[in-house]
Formats: structure tokens, sequence, C-alpha cells
């Protein structure tokens, strides 16, 4: 039988993973242009910040020494990056 410290370590890896698949896998799909135009850094920049702090948290977990900051620079993409981003529109439409 696993130990509640075992399984607490085993969501908070598997959430910190996820959150940083999800940043990466938005950071994908996302047009280039609307990076710059949010005054961000570029797509391939924000592209590369998430898929290394992915595989950092795949390789070391979150509770390593750069598993902190992988999972902050997913949280910073989350929170600030993809707001304004996802935030502007496409195309000159009127509506």
């Amino acid at each position: 039988m696993a130990s509640f410290d075992g399984l607490v370590n085993l969501v908070v890896f598997y959430a910190t993973l996820a959150l940083g698949v999800w940043a990466f896998v938005d950071a994908v799909i996302r047009p280039a242009a609307g990076f710059v135009a949010a005054g961000k850094l570029t797509k391939p920049a924000w592209m590369a910040i998430t898929g290394i702090a992915t595989l950092v948290l795949l390789w070391q977990g979150p509770l390593s020494f750069l598993g902190l900051p992988a999972v902050i620079a997913a949280v910073v993409y989350l929170v600030d990056v993809r707001p304004s981003v996802r935030g502007l529109r496409r195309g000159n439409t009127s509506w």
C-alpha cells in the first residue's frame, strides 16, 4: 500500500506535468503574430521556454532545484502571455 506522502508527490508530479504540457501545446497552436502584437516574447521563445520546462518537469519533477522555475515558467505563460495572445482578434472584422 502506498504511503500518503508518496501519493501526494505523485499527484503533484502529474499535475505540474499536465500544466507544462498544456502551456507548451497552447504556445504551439497560437499564431506567431499574436505574440508580437501583444508585446510578448516571440512564439519560438515561448515554445522553447515551455518545452524545456516540460522536459525538466518530466525528468526531475517539480520538487527539484530546476523543477520550481519550470513550474513558474509554465504558470507565467498561462497567466500572463496566454490571455494577452488569446484576447487579440483575427482579421478586420467589425463584429
